[in-house]
């Protein structure tokens, strides 16, 4: 186990480095962690970072905080004395009435099957116990530069614009989608996976292309992990979620019209056809 002192010496490092800089406000992160040692450990370093810090001990409390504070970051342990790690990663991806955090899974579970579920279940980003403060301070600033504006914690990306799809409107800038006029809540990922479907209207998106583009460098995402976005996604976009057609043994495209009745498998049911 790191010191304090050490802690505090990787964050500040880190920060000097590009990690943790120019933020206009202090990002809010909601450490979910049983062993208090770690908590307290984190805790110093991540406030050492420039953030602000709540953190709890059981699942039961973390989702009652995500929802009260909205934090930006969720660091997930699995193993909680009450309900599964998963668990809570799972409920928070499927209410689509509230914020969606960057989830990151810091666990000791590294085996590939517990990192393939974690990303199936919303997972940003998975990362292994033991661990370097730097490393978990670098890969969060990694997933906020992902985010749009309002959220990036650097330099602001270039305008996207608003994409109007049926009576799906989505506004990548603001990170914002609105089926119907009403709006619902998607994960940052969740966002990337409809913002690639929607470049090109119609077009059909290979399977790796949405693996490789979507999920980035993780090797352990598999064609399992895609339909299951998938699945949640349609889920999360109620009526305009039929928009989402599956291309079986293909990938999937977005077109502003439901696909023919029985002519689309729910997401899930291809995961095995060989990806193009």
């Amino acid at each position: 186990m790191l010191t304090r002192e050490t802690d505090a010496k990787l964050a500040s490092d880190a920060h000097g480095h590009g990690v943790g800089t120019a933020r206009p406000r202090r990002a809010r992160v909601l450490l979910v962690e049983d062993e208090e040692d770690l908590v307290s450990s984190l805790s110093y370093s991540l406030q050492a970072a420039g953030y602000q810090v709540s953190s709890a001990v059981d699942g039961t409390t973390a989702l009652r905080l995500a929802t009260e504070q909205s934090p930006d970051i969720v660091l997930l342990d699995l193993m909680l004395p009450d309900i599964s790690g998963l668990d809570v990663c799972r409920r928070i991806r499927a209410n689509s009435q509230s914020h969606q955090p960057i989830v990151i899974m810091v666990t000791a579970r590294g085996e590939e099957v517990d990192r393939v579920v974690g990303f199936e279940v919303g997972a940003d980003d998975y990362l292994v116990k033991p661990f370097s403060v730097r490393e978990l301070l670098l890969r969060m600033e990694a997933r906020q530069r992902a985010l749009p504006d309002e959220n990036d914690f650097g330099s602001a990306a270039p305008s996207k614009g608003r994409i109007t799809i049926g009576n799906l409107d989505v506004d990548a800038d603001s990170h914002q989608v609105f089926v119907g006029g009403n709006e619902i809540h998607v994960s940052a990922l969740e966002m990337r996976l409809l913002m690639h479907l929607l470049e090109v209207p119609g077009k059909v998106h290979y399977r790796r292309e949405l693996l490789t583009e979507v999920w980035g460098y993780h090797p352990e995402v598999s064609s399992r992990t895609l339909d299951t976005h998938v699945k949640r996604l349609r889920k999360k976009l109620a009526e305009a979620g039929s928009y989402i057609h599956t291309v079986r043994g293909v990938g999937y495209r977005i077109v502003a019209q439901s696909a023919p009745k029985g002519s689309r498998p729910s997401a899930g049911t291809d995961h095995d056809q060989p990806a193009r």
